[in-house]
């Protein structure tokens, strides 16, 4: 799947329930992974960059390993004792077009981030500086939130968290999720005139099969 500026477009009126249920084993990372600002939406192309938790030279190696619509995932091994990504590195990734960061550790300043509107998702965040003394090894497999990410994997996000859709699964996955929308644009307008979510899904004759 190419992610072309009109497919991405299409795919952000997608939530992250429709891509995980249909996502194949259903890849999606831990919940501890959450955005800086709930408000915004990640898709692009994985390109993983393993570091040294606390040591955030890597991560300035990786910002220009990445080009336009990608998304950076570092795999900083959780650790949340240093503010491992902050707002000038945010900047720089803005000036190259990347689409977001997702950092398996803490990162810092969150509200100057968050004003930028660029995407981050992090274990939290810690205002402790790092050391930088490590190089980065770009675009090799890592688990980040729990999850096997390869480069070229699709990251799909928003305020509910964040999807890794394997690359050579994306075009059936996200055909599956468009449907899933689509059918779900129908529920709400059925809702709306007054049925109910037990008619919709047949959760009536399941609790009726329930009964003593």
């Amino acid at each position: 799947m190419e992610l072309t500026k009109e497919i991405v477009k299409e795919l952000s009126k997608l939530p992250t329930g429709n891509v995980a249920d249909n996502n194949p084993d259903g890849v999606v990372m831990d919940a501890d992974l959450t955005p800086l600002d709930t408000s915004l939406h990640l898709i692009g192309r994985a390109v993983t960059v393993q570091c040294q938790p606390g040591d955030n030279l890597a991560l300035h190696e990786g910002i220009y390993a990445a080009g336009e619509g990608d998304v950076l995932v570092f795999d900083c091994g959780g650790y949340r004792h240093g503010g491992h990504f902050g707002d000038m590195m945010a900047n720089a990734c803005l000036a190259r077009g990347i689409a977001g960061v997702i950092i398996d550790g803490t990162c810092r300043d969150r509200e100057d981030i968050k004003a930028l509107k660029f995407p981050v998702y992090s274990r939290g965040t810690c205002p402790a500086g790092t050391v930088k003394k490590s190089r980065a090894r770009i675009n090799i497999p890592v688990t980040v939130g729990g999850v096997c990410v390869c480069p070229g994997d699709i990251i799909f996000a928003d305020g509910d968290g964040i999807v890794v859709v394997p690359q050579d699964e994306a075009d059936e996955v996200f055909a599956k999720a468009l449907k899933k929308y689509e059918k779900e644009q129908m529920i709400l307008q059925e809702l709306k005139a007054g049925r109910t979510t037990l008619e919709i899904y047949g959760f009536d004759r399941l609790i009726a099969d329930m009964k003593d």
